[in-house]
């Protein structure tokens, strides 16, 4: 198997004397396509969280290509440019176009020159089929194109790793469809993508590899046919009985 691209060693998060994630461990290797699974409440989108450095680890480690990003030395904007999010809220700026959207990262983290950053993000635009769109603002398109957009703007800064916190939980039903075939076609690419999601049909056909979090630890970790097919754990099993039947 290839060297990891990022490893979480024994973190743990708390606000005040709550404790949100106790002794998490896992890595992420290039191509892997990992989705988080769990009731709301168990951790999933503050560990997703934690790994941007949007909050800070109570305890242990993370380490992006064996540097301690959890140290208080790495360059947490590079950092971040490697490890891209997609947030639940699409995070867009309302006075940019679309296409400014998926420049202005690049100009000012990645200095890159004005028509090289555009013509990278009408690249991804067009990979999320929102490339017509390249002109009109934010509050113009639909949410499930909000979403695609901030999509192409996290791939236009190349990351290595792409993190999703639940991208679909803020759409209308009849846009989740257009984000998740979005995200089925950067797996089929090879990109590595890590997904707190509620899509279990996404998680069961499009991962390689299902993670269920229980209030706050990881309680099962194995291959979609092992969690959906055969998981070990009562909780795993009561969780996925409840949200099947649902």
């Amino acid at each position: 198997m290839s060297e990891a691209i990022l490893r979480v060693e024994h973190l743990s998060k708390s606000f005040g004397k709550r404790e949100i994630l106790r002794d998490i461990d896992f890595s992420v290797h290039p191509g892997d396509v990992t989705s988080i699974i769990g009731a709301s409440g168990s951790g999933k989108s503050t560990l997703l969280r934690c790994i941007n450095l949007l909050e800070l680890p109570t305890s242990g480690r993370i380490l992006y290509h064996n540097e301690d990003m959890t140290s208080g030395r790495g360059n947490v904007a590079a950092y971040r440019a490697k490890v891209g999010m997609v947030f639940q809220s699409f995070n867009l700026f309302n006075n940019m176009t679309v296409l400014e959207n998926c420049t202005v990262g690049q100009i000012h983290v990645l200095k890159k020159k004005k028509e090289a950053a555009r013509e990278t993000a009408m690249r991804y635009l067009d990979r999320v089929g929102m490339a017509p769109y390249a002109n009109a603002r934010p509050q113009q398109i639909s949410g499930g194109q909000k979403q695609r957009v901030a999509i192409a703007r996290a791939l236009a800064m190349q990351p290595e790793i792409l993190l999703f916190d639940e991208p679909t939980s803020a759409l209308d039903p009849e846009m989740v469809g257009e984000v998740l075939n979005a995200m089925r076609l950067l797996a089929q690419d090879g990109m590595t993508m890590l997904v707190v999601t509620h899509e279990m049909a996404f998680a069961r056909d499009v991962s390689n590899r299902v993670v269920y979090m229980n209030r706050g630890v990881i309680c099962e970790d194995g291959t979609p046919e092992q969690i959906f097919g055969n998981p070990q754990k009562p909780e795993t099993r009561e969780f996925l009985a409840r949200f099947i039947k649902g």
